[in-house]
């Protein structure tokens, strides 16, 4: 269980790095086809909402790797506990959604 752990934290740094990339990138696209007064500024904002995005999934990937195993462990006892098991898996989830929202709420500023 370990590997698979250590597997999902890799991933989850490189979704990070992407994520600041990719923000970097279209910042620096963006103050270059602009005409705004502060184009630093754009750059910065597109940089922010990258990181919301990026954070709040490695959060959620954090949380998510503990819930699973202890979800998959309960459903090696007990069948039954399939559909609670999923649930609180998908909760950490909502995390990551609120850093898209909080995201376009940045970018729509």
């Amino acid at each position: 269980m370990g590997k698979i752990v250590n597997i999902m934290m890799v991933f989850g740094v490189l979704f990070v790095a992407m994520s600041v990339i990719v923000g970097l990138v279209a910042a620096q696209d963006h103050v270059e086809t602009t005409e705004e007064a502060n184009p630093a500024g754009v750059g910065l904002k597109l940089i922010g909402a990258g990181l919301a995005v990026g954070l709040s999934g490695v959060g959620a990937g954090i949380g998510e790797a503990s819930i699973g195993a202890a979800a998959v462990g309960a459903m090696a006892e007990d069948p039954k506990m399939f559909g609670k098991g999923l649930l609180m898996t998908v909760i950490p989830e909502t995390i990551v959604i609120f850093g898209l929202l909080i995201a376009f709420m940045i970018i729509g500023s």
